[in-house]
């Protein structure tokens, strides 16, 4: 999928650990775990904003779109 979720970033940047950020947005750490990782498959407006109010960031600090061509160069 060419949607890279950096999660895991925005926590370090922060200093917060998942069972903080679990507790600030009241989700399980195993839906956390799954969207650190980049498993989901989706995420709701109002987990995002969750987030984003937790880590004090924008959504587009937590997603990223990746290109095609970036992953394929030779297609």
């Amino acid at each position: 999928m060419p949607i890279i979720v950096n999660l895991d970033v925005m926590m370090a940047r922060r200093k917060m650990s998942l069972n903080e950020l679990s507790e600030k947005v009241d989700l399980t750490l195993s839906n956390l775990s799954i969207l650190k990782t980049g498993k989901a498959k989706a995420i709701r407006f109002s987990t995002l904003d969750a987030i984003c109010k937790a880590l004090d960031c924008q959504p587009g600090d937590l997603l990223e779109f990746e290109h095609l061509k970036k992953r394929n160069p030779g297609k």
